[in-house]
């Protein structure tokens, strides 16, 4: 624990607070801010240079922790010794007082919410991807990983795992958000930019997959802290203390909080970069010009759409500098030098994510480019008579009013007239609407654009950037937000600008207008109170659910059992993602944290010639190829056998997520898997009858089935709309085959469980299922089973039923499309 303590120290405060307390850019000025707010700096300042020493580590392929620390070290003993190890702020430094209790409150209520994280280290999703990426660099000291697995995979058989996708900018895909540059060299990236897996990193090298697992929680309480300080100087103390409050409290800000993504860093780097462009711009204190500018420059190795957050910052320092103030020239050559290097990172390793943004630009209409002229053209005009004191006066006087003008105009179009229409999807008209009624609310919407209107007239050059953000943002994602509305993860859209920045200002609104009489003020102030109290305990109702949640709890000690089975020079062959089961998933941490050879199927069809050269070579270089699935690949071949090596089954706990709903309650997501070792072939015995127990070691014999379940002694899986049960052959003397089937209970206002059965494209017959299990039997032509006897090969049994939903028709959780309960299969 004391190892921890000073390590954290060391990545997140030592090279900060010496650089801080250094003789240089007015130390006196810095030396009046708060306390606490130095501390904040310390911090911040800290994480960046640590983050940015583990990404150029980890570009170099040269990431250790150790490495980390010693360079941090080394940072803080260059910087003291250039300020001649004087670190001493003077007499005229203010000590901590009672405002220095506001951030411990909130970082106090910060541990309690945000804790314990997700044990999502699963793939399929973004957060696995990122906690992937983590800890690849961690463990391996890179992102531009050559995967030896990857290269070792023989030419001919690439297509079993990773056909080419014929796209310039990557090869194929080895797991979900991870595409192959390069199949020869096994080079692989992963898909989002590494600034906060680089932070995963860091919290691996502190604490272990635990120290990865509460990043998130870390930048979401340093987030509080940065709105607190940022609404703190826009409005004082209680406005800041009331907004990040709030923000503890919503619903967003508590899920994102314990689940892996990178819009919390963005919140909190972003809010203090803001603070800092505003202390170095308005405040004129030099030292916050090159951190806000390097803190702007360092979210390109975060997000694409921190790019528009640059834009927007720029635009309020121009804006300024219209009405006198002067260019901070340490802050733009930061901001360039940082954007530089990111822009060549973007540019050669992460070319496969930059294409998006491609794509989102080439698909613009001719009137956005021309918009965008005309808005450049315009402030470049008015930077060119800003020298003018007559325009620099009508700037100054007119800026804020169009702004909370044009926010507000754009709100009320988006709440109440904006509707769906031609390209306009439902979910991207309505965008504005769903953040309101199922995040903000109402009143705190209101609330927000008053106190946006009203602090334009009083303080907007205080924080011009601030106010620009916002609205820039806001704009473009209630324009398009162009994301599946499908909850809570479309939220997280709101969660680095949108809700802090309408908290701030709903704040401001309640809290932080002090003019007028005393009575008056007495008065707002008290109505600001309830006001605020009562949507803190509306958010603490919506999230009170989320608090004690932790997604996907209990995965990683069965990742870790399912990995100590698998041994190091084992090859371990996952089911397709198509395969219709969520088994895939597993892989990816199963190769990229706990170091196993993994490769999954592209296919739940693979070509079975390939598969069986590519097992006689795997063979030769493996102790043992094994086989992960549920019940979803067709792998029934006589060039090989498979042994079942085990099975489990287990539930963790996942939120729901449905469309356009509220989620409501944590469902059980239940993985279901068996392990087969390939093995040389048995054989195939044509004098027995083929007899399958459904939902018993037979993953190889069921395509497009739902999970195995058991009810009543049965054991048994749903079919869906079409299934398949595959047989090893077929013998010449078969003539009928006999399915024991249930309907299930199927409701009334559900179509008949009317089964359709054939056999490899030949009709068998059509049986109504009941309710219970009972036997049903259809012939097989004597021709047809002659056939496929003298062909040799698997066959399959196609069963095609008229399906259903349980979420529409009875009201449950359940949303899978279900046919009927098969049990047990005979062909005799």
């Amino acid at each position: 624990m004391l190892t921890q303590a000073v390590q954290l120290a060391v990545v997140a405060w030592l090279p900060g607070a010496i650089i801080f307390r250094g003789r240089w850019g007015e130390r006196s000025r810095r030396a009046q801010l708060d306390a606490e707010e130095r501390f904040f700096w310390a911090a911040i300042i800290s994480i960046a240079i640590s983050l940015s020493v583990a990404l150029a580590l980890a570009w170099l392929g040269r990431y250790t922790f150790a490495r980390l620390l010693a360079a941090d070290v080394a940072i803080a003993v260059a910087a003291a010794a250039v300020g001649r190890f004087d670190l001493r702020l003077g007499g005229g430094a203010r000590r901590p007082g009672l405002s220095a209790l506001v951030p411990l409150a909130l970082a106090v209520l910060g541990l309690w919410r945000f804790f314990p994280p997700a044990e999502y280290v699963i793939g399929g999703k973004d957060p696995g991807v990122y906690m992937n990426e983590g800890i690849q660099i961690a463990q391996r000291g890179t992102f531009l990983y050559e995967d030896p697995v990857v290269r070792s995979v023989p030419p001919f058989a690439r297509d079993l795992f990773f056909p080419s996708h014929q796209r310039a900018e990557y090869y194929s895909v080895r797991f979900m958000g991870f595409p192959i540059m390069s199949p020869d060299t096994g080079l692989v990236v992963g898909q989002f930019p590494h600034l906060f897996p680089a932070a995963i990193a860091v919290g691996y090298g502190i604490d272990g997959l635990t120290g990865a697992r509460r990043t998130a929680g870390v930048f979401a309480i340093l987030g509080l802290l940065a709105v607190y300080f940022a609404g703190a100087r826009l409005f004082g103390r209680s406005v800041g203390a009331a907004a990040a409050g709030l923000l503890a409290f919503n619903l967003v800000q508590v899920w994102f909080a314990k689940y892996p993504n990178s819009e919390v860093v963005m919140q909190a780097l972003l809010f203090a970069a803001l603070l800092a462009t505003a202390r170095a711009h308005v405040d004129e204190d030099a030292f916050f010009g090159p951190v806000a500018g390097c803190l702007l420059g360092l979210l390109l190795f975060l997000r694409m759409d921190a790019a528009l957050a640059i834009v927007a910052v720029l635009a309020g320092v121009t804006l300024l500098t219209m009405t006198g103030a002067r260019w901070r020239w340490s802050f733009l050559s930061s901001l360039a030098a940082t954007s530089a290097i990111a822009l060549l990172y973007l540019a050669v390793p992460m070319r496969a994510y930059v294409e998006r943004g491609r794509v989102f630009i080439v698909n613009l209409q001719p009137w956005h480019y021309l918009l965008i002229l005309v808005a450049a053209l315009t402030m470049l005009g008015l930077l060119a008579l800003s020298r003018r004191p007559r325009v620099r006066s009508r700037v100054r006087i007119a800026t804020p009013g169009v702004m909370a003008t044009a926010l507000t105009a754009g709100a009320v179009y988006a709440m109440y007239f904006r509707s769906p229409g031609g390209r306009l999807t439902d979910y991207d008209a309505y965008a504005l609407r769903t953040f309101t009624l199922y995040y903000l609310t109402l009143p705190a919407l209101i609330a927000a654009l008053l106190g946006y209107a009203l602090a334009a007239r009083r303080l907007f050059w205080r924080a011009p950037s601030l106010f620009i953000v916002l609205a820039a943002f806001s704009f473009f994602f209630f324009y398009k937000l162009y994301i599946v509305p499908d909850h809570f993860w479309m939220a997280r859209r709101f969660l680095p600008v949108i809700l802090p920045g309408a908290l701030i200002f709903a704040a401001g609104a309640a809290l932080g207008m002090r003019t007028g009489r005393p009575w008056t003020r007495a008065l707002r102030l008290s109505l600001g109170l309830v006001f605020v109290v009562l949507l803190a305990r509306e958010y603490a109702r919506a999230s009170a659910p989320l608090v004690d949640h932790v997604e996907y709890a209990g995965v990683i000690p069965r990742l870790e059992q399912l990995a100590s089975s698998i041994g190091e020079d084992d090859l371990l062959i996952v089911e397709s993602r198509d395969a219709g089961t969520d088994v895939h998933t597993l892989a990816l941490p199963l190769a990229y944290i706990y170091a196993r050879n993994v490769l999954v199927f592209s296919s739940p069809v693979p070509d079975k010639p390939t598969l069986a050269g590519f097992l006689l070579w795997a063979e030769e270089r493996y102790a043992r190829v094994l086989f992960l699935g549920a019940g979803g690949t067709d792998l029934l071949s006589r060039e090989w056998n498979a042994v079942i090596v085990a099975t489990d089954r287990f539930q963790v706990p996942e939120y729901d997520a449905p469309l356009n709903e509220f989620p409501r309650y944590a469902r059980a997501k239940q993985f279901d898997y068996t392990v087969y070792e390939f093995t040389p072939p048995a054989g195939y015995d044509n004098e027995a009858e083929f007899v399958l127990d459904v939902g018993v070691g037979d993953d190889l014999n069921v395509l497009r089935f739902h999970a195995k379940e058991e009810t009543e002694g049965h054991t048994f899986r749903w079919s869906q709309d079409v299934s398949y049960v595959v047989m090893p052959g077929m013998q010449a003397d078969n003539r009928q085959v006999t399915l024991w089937m249930s309907d299930g209970g199927r409701p009334d206002a559900a179509p008949p469980a009317e089964v359709t059965i054939d056999l490899e494209e030949n009709v068998l017959g059509t049986v109504r299922v009941r309710t219970g299990f009972a036997a049903y039997t259809v012939s097989i032509p004597e021709h047809l089973a002659a056939r496929l006897a003298a062909r040799g090969l698997p066959v399959r049994l196609r069963l095609t039923t008229a399906v259903w939903r349980p979420d529409e028709l009875l009201g449950t959780s359940d949303d899978r499309e279900l046919g009927v309960m098969l049990d047990r299969v005979a062909v005799k």
